[in-house]
């Protein structure tokens, strides 16, 4: 099947350079929050997820995030220097476990360009919550690097991997990451994340109308009984460069007749608060659960919002705070590490932000103009991670 190719919609401002100014009152003395593991935003939802991005580089230009025409030899990515160090990261992480974060998700861009980041890897597993546990340390990769890390990254104290993944044909998967990489590399990276026991490992499809709807089918029977739980994601209006367009989301729903058509399944209950995916599990021929043939997810950020338990913050490359996916501009950390304040600031700063966090974009997304038109320009998937 070809793909049906829309008008990209080109970035006119670099979201990068634009920043939101710290509360004034997060650094004063008689305003201070401090780090009690209890913090929620406006709407009640509790800081439990804290999701960073370790570089905004990929090996990969896959049409939905990062489109070669956009993203070509000339586009300027951020310089070292930009970065926050390895150091800096887990010191802004330790504040944000402190108030009440359990999990933390490694993303990039591709996060395992970043050199070294097994190091980073020993020193996130150090840090404990406020009930004193390890945290859930995992990272989401395209597989491309995974085969020949994946004992190293065990070894350095990650749990568990996700992987993306949005077709077992190798030509729809060559025209997808748009650099004629084979998918047989990505499934070797699965079987070596599964040998090394960084499980269970999830993989992520993304789903676009036109392009690999027909690979739903064959990706749920390849990973049936497999120990492996794939999910299917709508193809999202991430960013500005994607040329998204509403008919190119297949909803969740008709995901689930599909596959439910031939692999009947049943809805299973969510595996903790905040989950994004629902969750169908393969059903016996008496209609339960059959554990063993495992299950899939579905995840309708599209059709189905589900900000209302939202309780993830994304720390980008560079430092800074984004409260949404589809937030238009973060709030410079960065700028408060490197100016030595301390870590009672910071922790100041992170709750004065949670607390005024109002957002819930896909919920409002029908009565929002969409990117191309005069509306924000929202700040690219690629630059602070899925």
């Amino acid at each position: 099947m070809t793909e049906r190719h829309t008008p990209r919609v080109v970035p006119l401002i670099d979201q990068r350079s634009a920043s939101l100014l710290t509360p004034a009152a997060a650094l004063a003395s008689n305003t201070r929050i401090a780090a009690t593991g209890l913090l929620s935003d406006t709407l009640g939802r509790p800081l439990r997820d804290l999701r960073i991005s370790v570089t905004d580089r990929c090996n990969f230009r896959c049409n939905y995030c990062m489109p070669k025409e956009i993203f070509d030899k000339d586009y300027n990515y951020l310089p070292h220097g930009d970065l926050l160090s390895f150091e800096e990261i887990t010191r802004i992480a330790k504040v944000f476990v402190a108030h009440g974060v359990q999990k933390i998700r490694l993303t990039g861009g591709e996060p395992l360009l970043r050199k070294n980041i097994e190091l980073l890897i020993e020193q996130l597993a150090a840090l404990r919550t406020v009930e004193g546990r390890p945290l859930d340390l995992t990272l989401t990769t395209n597989g491309s690097l995974l085969a020949r890390k994946a004992r190293a990254l065990k070894a350095a104290g990650l749990q568990r991997v996700t992987v993306s993944l949005d077709g077992l044909d190798d030509a729809v998967f060559r025209s997808m990451n748009d650099v004629d990489f084979p998918v047989a590399d990505v499934l070797a990276g699965i079987e070596a994340a599964r040998d090394a026991g960084l499980g269970p490992i999830k993989i992520n499809m993304v789903v676009k109308r036109g392009t690999n709807e027909h690979e739903i089918l064959p990706m749920a029977r390849h990973f049936k009984g497999s120990g492996i739980v794939l999910r299917f994601i709508e193809y999202m209006d991430v960013g500005a460069t994607n040329g998204w367009r509403m008919n190119e989301v297949l909803p969740s729903a008709d995901v689930v007749k599909l596959i439910h058509a031939e692999l009947p399944l049943v809805q299973l209950d969510p595996s903790s608060a905040g989950e994004t995916a629902e969750r169908w599990g393969f059903a016996d021929a008496s209609g339960q659960h059959d554990k063993a043939a495992g299950e899939i997810g579905v995840i309708s950020s599209v059709t189905q919002a589900f900000c209302g338990d939202c309780n993830r913050a994304r720390l980008s490359t560079e430092g800074k705070l984004y409260l949404c996916l589809f937030a238009a501009q973060g709030y410079d950390l960065r700028s408060l590490v490197r100016a030595k304040e301390s870590d009672a600031d910071l922790a100041s700063a992170v709750g004065h932000i949670w607390q005024g966090r109002t957002d819930r974009y896909s919920e409002l997304r029908s009565a929002i103009a969409p990117d191309g038109g005069t509306g924000v320009r929202r700040v690219e998937m690629s630059y602070i991670g899925g």
